[in-house]
């Protein structure tokens, strides 16, 4: 039989990605990848998606990694296309996000020799893969397609399960790359093992419950006799069993739980984890607590559990500078969420240490009548900072940029899916949404937290068509991502965007350095004046102006259920908005310190 090796070699790889489970590809057109597309395409348990630029390619193939928790494949040709792919990769890294990189390159003998389109692609991620390997020239011995067989099988394993996150596999090719561009005649038996998968599906690592927990009964020992501690769930989808048993773990220990605005907890329905644990709506308004000198001076915790990422707080990460308590870090993979390195990571699933703990104290103490006046003073502070934050962000007639959270959180669907930009929307979630018993899943990019590739995560997010996908984002993140809209039309990719135009970078006004204005308007807010109706339509997107609530409440009611995407643009004032939280940080000082003052003077 007569064959193309680069073809066979390539259609032996795909064969073995699909039978280990992969069922999406993201191919950005080229030469030296040739093989490697025509393999993908001809692939019918593969879907894939054919995306021009490649940086906006990777981040889609991100978003939709994240969203089904399957390996997504992404291909690109030789030279600067791989490089491309970095961005994306290294938020997929942090977040551990399983992608599987397919780059074509020239034979290794050209480097470094001038010869068009080539750099050295060798480990060229090496600073954020969980694993690389060279699948070498194409080579139809048995000894070769085997070898490459188990690379295929490996970066599945890698990629899911032994050290979840990004794998790259650089696929060198000589030319010709045309399958009827025959270079090979093979004998039955290589036909045969070419056409043979090797994969076996392996049970996920991260199942395995832990065996020795004489850790876990010490610490539960530990923390029975800590009567002052706060829980931390930072940005993370772990769902709700974990929830419910966090919040039972909380109601245990008499511990505030404190639910970041990039994380699930927030935006859940409220079921009871056991007809003697309600399930308390976790804590929002820790912002301006933990901004607050006096409230943390008086009522400073003996320890604190953080589950997740590291909290998008910039009041923890203050707390954490001046202050020592005892900080434990619990997630499955064990990773370091600790910028202050003043804790101890646990490696173990948080519900089962949830569980675990919960269980241990059970057996320590009777829990049954327990009164804790420790949660009763945050609880007194986490109320009336709400009524505080309605008084101030919530208009009838307009939408600020910090009030516009809660107008959101009202109107949008039951079981909807949110990806929060960056940047300003992802802080004004964090210090200002409410609690809310209205169930959402919560996206973000907060690995690496860069506003490149946002719209293409959110629209590999959307890919799936299922429910309601929302996109919050700002006009700086927007444009630099512009080349997604191009993904949206083509798919036809229903996502709504709700763009916050401040006419640049906002959030600059917040650092320090913004006292010198005329440096900071021109080197850091840089404003663009763009018109970004024109931009949009020309892509053949619908896009709406949003000036009050009322437009809020109807574009969003007529958006959710159509087939397409649409861009609905706020445009504010970036100063107004600064000058808003301001007050609001203010106000919660003096209402923080009045609080602590009437409780001491009792």
């Amino acid at each position: 039989m007569k064959i193309n090796r680069n073809i066979a070699w390539a259609e032996t790889f795909v064969k073995e990605l699909a039978a280990g489970g992969v069922k999406y590809a993201c191919i950005s057109p080229g030469s030296r990848n040739t093989p490697l597309t025509w393999a993908f395409a001809n692939s019918n348990k593969i879907k894939k998606y054919v995306l021009i630029d490649e940086r906006s390619s990777a981040f889609f193939a991100a978003g939709l990694a994240n969203r089904t928790g399957t390996p997504v494949a992404l291909v690109c040709t030789s030279g600067t296309a791989s490089v491309e792919f970095y961005p994306a990769i290294v938020e997929a890294f942090l977040q551990r996000i399983p992608l599987i990189i397919c780059t074509a390159d020239r034979p290794p003998e050209l480097r470094n020799t001038g010869t068009n389109q080539t750099i050295n692609q060798d480990n060229l991620y090496s600073n954020h893969i969980r694993w690389f390997a060279d699948a070498g020239l194409p080579d139809l011995t048995i000894k070769k397609i085997t070898s490459l067989k188990n690379i295929a099988a490996k970066a599945i394993e890698v990629s899911c399960y032994s050290n979840k996150g990004p794998v790259h596999i650089n696929f060198p090719f000589c030319k010709p790359f045309e399958p009827d561009s025959f270079t090979d005649e093979i004998n039955a038996d290589t036909q045969s093992l070419l056409k043979k998968t090797i994969y076996q599906i392996v049970k996920k690592h991260n199942e395995k419950e832990q065996q020795n927990n004489k850790w876990l009964f010490q610490l539960a020992g530990k923390l029975s006799g800590l009567k002052k501690g706060l829980i931390i769930v930072g940005p993370e989808n772990y769902g709700y069993y974990f929830y419910s048993q966090v919040n039972k773990l909380s109601t245990l220990l008499g511990y505030p739980l404190l639910a970041d605005g990039a994380s699930q907890l927030r935006y859940t329905k409220k079921k009871s984890p056991g007809k003697d644990i309600p399930f308390n709506n976790p804590f929002c308004n820790y912002e301006a607590i933990f901004r607050s000198q006096e409230f943390m001076n008086e009522y400073e915790p003996e320890v604190i559990i953080h589950f997740g990422r590291t909290p998008t707080s910039r009041g923890i990460e203050e707390y954490y500078d001046k202050h020592t308590p005892l900080k434990i870090i619990v997630n499955e993979e064990g990773d370091i969420f600790d910028p202050s390195r003043k804790g101890k990571t646990y490696k173990y699933p948080p519900a089962l240490f949830c569980s675990n703990i919960c269980t241990q104290l059970l057996k320590i103490e009777d829990y049954s009548n327990k009164s804790n006046n420790w949660v009763k003073v945050y609880l007194e502070a986490e109320n009336e900072l709400e009524v505080l934050k309605k008084r101030i962000l919530l208009n009838s007639n307009t939408i600020s940029e910090p009030g516009f959270v809660n107008e959101f959180l009202k109107e949008v669907p039951k079981d909807s899916t949110v990806m929060l930009s960056n940047s300003l929307p992802v802080r004004d979630f964090d210090f200002f949404a409410s609690c809310i018993s209205k169930s959402l899943t919560i996206y973000h990019n907060r690995g690496a937290s860069g506003i490149d590739g946002i719209l293409s995560t959110a629209l590999g997010i959307a890919s799936l068509n299922k429910e309601p996908v929302y996109l919050i984002t700002g006009d700086v993140a927007f444009y630099y991502d512009i080349n997604a809209l191009f993904i949206a039309n083509k798919y036809d990719i229903p996502l709504t965007v709700i763009l916050i135009n401040n006419n640049g970078g906002g959030i600059f006004n917040s650092l320090p350095i913004a006292r010198y204005n005329n440096f900071i308007e021109k080197y850091f807010i840089t404003p663009h004046d763009l018109n970004f109706k024109k931009l949009i339509e020309a892509f053949g997107i619908k896009h709406h102006f949003i000036k009050k609530p009322s437009d809020l409440k109807k574009y969003m009611r007529n958006s959710s259920d159509k087939n397409q995407m649409v861009v609905l643009e706020m445009k504010t004032d970036s100063h107004k908005s600064f000058e808003l939280r301001k007050q609001y940080w203010n106000e919660s000082h003096f209402l923080l310190k009045k609080l602590v003052k009437s409780h001491t003077t009792k």
